[in-house]
């Protein structure tokens, strides 16, 4: 059961998520979330830093995709404005429905695509859920809500066994 949740790798940060790594793996297209991985709940608009990487990743033929849970269509489209990428509100993860809409419009098989997100029980199972592999990152800014904070401290036992079975990291 716990495979389901267990994500293939943790990064510090999507930055240090590179084009070269990808490409070793055979990574094709990322299935990105966006609020507190990318940028903050409070960020409307993509910074300079995610520009430049999601420039670094379309420069080695890395496509790219928005899948957010966001409730607010408007809040996606805003962020994808300037960046003109398929873009899914609403994607009901950890059901694979918007991560397949995504694939498709990229024409990337799962097996070929990554999701990078900071949830475990949204991003990691609905990468596990489509047959991507799943990056995890840690929240840039965490919300501090009850369901957060319960949803947080679930993770935490998974997270302590992915850095067991990885030398600890």
């Amino acid at each position: 059961m716990i495979k389901f949740f267990m994500p293939d790798k943790i990064f510090e940060s999507f930055k240090d998520i590179t084009p070269e790594f990808l490409s070793e793996k055979g990574i094709r297209a990322l299935l990105l979330d966006i609020d507190n991985t990318l940028v903050t709940y409070d960020d409307p608009d993509p910074t300079e830093e995610v520009v430049l990487w999601l420039k670094s990743m379309e420069q080695k033929g890395i496509k790219a995709a928005f899948v957010s849970n966001n409730e607010d269509p408007a809040r996606v489209e805003r962020f994808n404005k300037e960046l003109g990428y398929f873009a899914v509100s609403r994607a009901g993860k950890p059901l694979p429905g918007g991560f397949r809409r995504a694939l498709k419009a990229m024409g990337v098989e799962a097996k070929h695509a990554a999701s990078i997100g900071d949830q475990i029980f949204t991003d990691v199972w609905a990468a596990k859920n489509t047959g991507a592999y799943a990056f995890l990152v840690p929240p840039i800014k965490d919300k501090t809500t009850l369901f957060f904070k319960t949803k947080r401290l679930l993770e935490k036992p998974i997270i302590k066994r992915y850095k067991k079975l990885n030398g600890g990291k």
